[in-house]
C-alpha cells in the first residue's frame, strides 16, 4: 500500500521527522487557506498522486507541472483550479495519466544540498538496511549504475536496533558534522521508530536536504507498507487511496485474492503464488502473453472462484482463461463447482482451459466432464499452456 506526500507528513509529526510544513487541499479556496494558515513568501504546491515526475509532468488541459513555487495565497487557489480535478501525465503514469484530485500546500525551503536516505528490508540477510547516498534528488538506479560507490549500505541488527556508531557512519557518509550530525542523528532515529512501528517495507527520502542555515530536513517521501501488518494500523489502512490502484486490484483485495493486472490476453487463474509465476512464464514460453497474476491462496472458496473470474472477465484485453489448480489443502471438487458455477454465472464466452491436480482430482476432473460446458482440460502445465496459447490464437 502506497501513501500520498501529505500522509507521509503526518506521519513524519507524529514521530519527530524534521519536515516542513504542509497542509492538503481538495479545492481552490482550501488551499488558499492552507497558504495563509502557513503563512511566508516561500510555497509551493505539489499534485497528490502516486507517481513519480510531478515536476516534469503535464496536465491534459495543458497546464505544465505538478510542482509550482508560489509567490502568494491568491496565486496558490489559481494553481489549484488547474490542477483539482484534471488529469497529470508523468514518466511513471503512462499516457492515461493519474486524476488529481488533491494538491498540498508547503513551505518552500532554500536547498544547500541534496542527499538521499531510505530504509527497506533485506530479503537475503532478513534484515533492515539503511541505503544513503551523498547523490539526492536524483533517481538512485541511476546513482547505483553511473557512481555505486557513492552509496552507503548499513545493515541493522534486528535485536540490537539502531546503533550509534551506525548513526556516526552515515552521518560522516554524508558529509554531516558538527550540528548537523546531530540532526541528523535524531531525524534518523525518529524514522527508524517509524520504520518499525508501523511495519513499514520501505521508507524513502528523496530529497534529504541541508539547508543554508544548516538545517537537515525531510523534503519528499514515498512509503510501503507491509500488506500482512495492516490488520495491525487501521490508522494507516485509512490512508488508502483507492482512486490511486487499478480497480480490479481493489475489487480483488475485498475476496482476499492477489491480482496483478498485466498487459496481456491469457488469464490465469492459480492457487499459490510459485505456481502462478511458473503458469506465467510457461505461457510466455509457448507463445502467450500472460493478462494478469492471481494466486487465489491454498484455501479458496466457491464464492472466491467466482469472484476472480469476474475481475478476470472485466480486462477487456482476455482472450482465454488458464486455470491451473494443485489441489493440497484446496479440494480440486470444490474448485471445479466454483469453476462451473462462475463460467454459468458469467456467461463465459471465450475459451477456458482447465488443469487440475491433487486432492480430489477425479471427482473434479469427473465435475468438469459431466458440465454442459464447453472446457478444454490438460493433463500437465505444459499442456494447459499449448491449448491456451492455441485457443487464443486460433
Amino acid at each position: 500500500m502506497n501513501i500520498h506526500e501529505y500522509q507521509a507528513k503526518e506521519l513524519f509529526e507524529k514521530y519527530g521527522v524534521a519536515s516542513p510544513n504542509g497542509q492538503v487541499a481538495s479545492t481552490a479556496e482550501e488551499a488558499k487557506a492552507a497558504a495563509l494558515a502557513i503563512g511566508g513568501s516561500n510555497l509551493v504546491i505539489k499534485a497528490q498522486v502516486h507517481a513519480g515526475g510531478r515536476g516534469k509532468g503535464t496536465f491534459k488541459n495543458g497546464f505544465q507541472g505538478g510542482v509550482h513555487l508560489l509567490e502568494s495565497a491568491d496565486q496558490a487557489a489559481e494553481f489549484a483550479e488547474k490542477m483539482i480535478g484534471q488529469t497529470l501525465v508523468t514518466k511513471q503514469t503512462g499516457e492515461e495519466g493519474k486524476l488529481v484530485s488533491k494538491v498540498m500546500i508547503g513551505e518552500a525551503v532554500d536547498i544547500e544540498r541534496e542527499l538521499y536516505l531510505a530504509i527497506l528490508m533485506d530479503r537475503e540477510t532478513c534484515r533492515p538496511v539503511i541505503v544513503a547516498s551523498t547523490e539526492g534528488g536524483m533517481d538512485i538506479e541511476e546513482v547505483a549504475e553511473s557512481t555505486p560507490e557513492k552509496i552507503v549500505r548499513q545493515f541493522i541488527h534486528p535485536l540490537a536496533g539502531l546503533q550509534g556508531y551506525e548513526v556516526r557512519k552515515l552521518a560522516k557518509a554524508l558529509e554531516l558534522s558538527g550540528d548537523q550530525a546531530k540532526q541528523f542523528g535524531k531525524l534518523i532515529s525518529n524514522l527508524y521508530n517509524l520504520f518499525l512501528k508501523s511495519d513499514c517495507s520501505m521508507v524513502e527520502i528523496n530529497p534529504l536536504v541541508v539547508t543554508p542555515d544548516g538545517q537537515v530536513l525531510a523534503l519528499d517521501a514515498k512509503f510501503g507498507f507491509d500488506d500482512n501488518a495492516l490488520y495491525r494500523h487501521p490508522e494507516i489502512v485509512a490512508y488508502r487511496d483507492t482512486d490511486e490502484e487499478d480497480p480490479r486490484e481493489v475489487e480483488a483485495s475485498k475476496f482476499d485474492l492477489n491480482y496483478i493486472g498485466l498487459d496481456g490476453d491469457i488469464a490465469c487463474l492459480v492457487n499459490g503464488a510459485g505456481l502462478a509465476m511458473a503458469t506465467m512464464d510457461i505461457i510466455q514460453h509457448c507463445g502467450g502473453s500472460p493478462a494478469n497474476f492471481l494466486d487465489v491462496g491454498g484455501g479458496a472458496t466457491k464464492e472466491q472462484v467466482s469472484a476472480a473470474f469476474k475481475i478476470i472477465l472485466g480486462d477487456a484485453n482476455v482472450k482465454g482463461i488458464l486455470v491451473n489448480i494443485f489441489g493440497g489443502i484446496m479440494q480440486c471438487d470444490i474448485i471445479a463447482e466454483g469453476i462451473l458455477a462462475a463460467a454459468k454465472e458469467t456467461d463465459l464466452n471465450i475459451p477456458l482451459i482447465v488443469r487440475l491436480e491433487g486432492t480430489n482430482v477425479d471427482k473434479g476432473r469427473e465435475l468438469i466432464a459431466n458440465s454442459d460446458l464447453d472446457v478444454i482440460t490438460a493433463v500437465s502445465l505444459n499442456d494447459a499452456a499449448e491449448k491456451a496459447v492455441a485457443a487464443v490464437k486460433g
